[in-house]
């Protein structure tokens, strides 16, 4: 029997142990219902079979593989550290210092080392550092106008870390939280442009990345995921100032943070990111199937992840022989533009999710629907904050970041157009330039202590959608 038949088998088995929980008299309807789910997922794969017809199995197979030695994304490496959390699961972490990354470079336009490919693929601007002189001459404090808007508030952005460094002041630390299913390796763009400009932590979730896997089995909860990240902080920035950007589940970890936590906000944090994340509601979730079948797919698939858990090697085979169809589903509920999707990128996104393994995944699927963290968001009422989104994200739509925003009224709100789940992949210079105004704002106002200036730190955003 083939790998591609058992799986088959395997999810058809796990579906039928899922739905016997219904009992006998509702099979019927039960069977309708899931047909109407069959269906919609069915278009999806449909499109995605389309898509792929003209090219031969094998030459996608090989593209992958050149597409994974020739892509830099993911490559960049920081001063590696460990901590334990509170049930002894170990969490991996990596500091980029800005002393590590001099940044030795004289023109402004030229793009952060690493950032690219060098065969075409997206590149982002680096940081530009004060009194360079760039290939026209000109210093880099006063690039704005030769390397785009990026490179201006970048500019400012070191120039303030750099009048902090002056003080004696313990350093600010901007640290990132990924997704589900992904890893630190999903910030490379924004990673790549901030090196040598502010210290950064990245971290990986526990059972993600390089973090260790968590015991089998045990449930896993958005508040467990917030004491990890305060195990992180106490680590990894132990004084100074700390900037926290959060995106999809790593948004939500703070917000579990600052609900269990509200003197550590009080005291440490200057500013809060917000991308591409929820704090509720995740349960009306679409998914852009219809209604109907969305109702049968939610209650069936706590039930076919556990029983697909428990095959978990087989499952993790299947993943591999039907890579094509995986591929096509990971473009629609990453990107808002697929076919636009720089194909190294693409697949690098889908290296990020393929990495883990199945039975992780059923062990955080139900996480999501308890979380309700609005009351939380209060924490970070008085403290610059971004909140931003992609018009076309399927799996926390921008209405989750409209809401976000009334607890938060004076958060800057970004909307990006045409884009999906992970802006910061599909558009990352837009996403970088958002984050450097952000930063340079929340470091001027906030920078030396974590405590507000005023109640107007957050002056000149809006709570009206910046649209890009």
């Amino acid at each position: 029997m083939s790998d591609s038949s058992s799986t088959r088998d395997a999810v058809g088995a796990a579906v039928g142990r899922a739905s016997g929980a219904s009992g006998a008299s509702g099979g019927a309807a039960w069977t309708r219902r899931a047909g109407v789910a069959g269906a919609a997922l069915g278009a999806v794969a449909a499109g995605v079979a389309l898509e792929r017809l003209t090219v031969h199995r094998s030459v996608r197979r090989k593209a992958r593989l050149a597409l994974d030695a020739a892509g830099p994304y993911g490559t960049l490496r920081g001063t590696p550290g460990r901590v334990p959390a509170a049930d002894g699961t170990e969490l991996y972490y990596e500091v980029d210092e800005p002393a590590d990354f001099p940044l030795p470079r004289t023109d402004p336009a030229a793009p952060a080392p690493g950032s690219g490919d060098g065969l075409g693929g997206p590149e982002v601007s680096p940081v530009p550092l004060p009194g360079a002189q760039s290939a026209s001459g000109r210093g880099r404090g006063a690039t704005e106008d030769t390397a785009g808007p990026v490179a201006g508030y970048w500019s400012r952005l070191v120039e303030l870390v750099r009048g902090r460094g002056g003080t004696g002041s313990a350093p600010v630390t901007v640290v990132f939280s990924h997704g589900y299913c992904l890893s630190q390796d999903v910030w490379h763009f924004q990673r790549a442009a901030l090196r040598g400009a502010v210290r950064c932590v990245y971290w990986d979730q526990r059972s993600h990345g390089r973090s260790a896997r968590a015991a089998a089995g045990e449930a896993v909860s958005i508040d467990l995921l917030g004491r990890d990240l305060k195990a992180v902080l106490d680590a990894a920035a132990p004084e100074g100032p700390v900037v926290l950007v959060g995106h999809s589940m790593g948004g939500m970890t703070l917000m579990a943070l600052a609900e269990q936590y509200p003197e550590y906000v009080e005291e440490r944090v200057a500013g809060v990111a917000l991308l591409g994340t929820s704090a509720g509601g995740l349960g009306e979730v679409t998914y852009g199937l219809p209604a109907a079948g969305v109702r049968t797919v939610r209650r069936v698939v706590p039930g076919v992840l556990r029983a697909l858990a428990a095959q978990s090697e087989l499952v993790e085979r299947g993943r591999r022989v039907t890579a094509d169809l995986f591929a096509g589903v990971v473009k629609r509920y990453s990107f808002g533009s697929p076919r636009e999707v720089d194909p190294g990128v693409a697949r690098f996104a889908e290296r990020l999710i393929e990495s883990v393994p199945v039975d992780v995944v059923a062990e955080f699927y139900p996480a999501f629907a308890e979380h309700e963290k609005t009351a939380a968001l209060s924490a970070f009422a008085d403290r610059p904050a971004l909140v931003l989104a992609g018009d076309r994200d399927l799996m926390t739509p921008s209405e989750h970041s409209e809401r976000i925003v009334v607890a938060l009224p004076g958060a800057a709100y970004v909307l990006l157009e045409a884009t999906g789940h992970l802006a910061m992949l599909e558009r990352p210079e837009q996403v970088n330039e958002h984050l450097a105004e952000w930063l340079a704002r929340t470091i001027r106002t906030h920078g030396s202590t974590a405590r507000p200036a005023s109640r107007s730190a957050s002056a000149g955003s809006s709570r009206r959608p910046h649209r890009r």
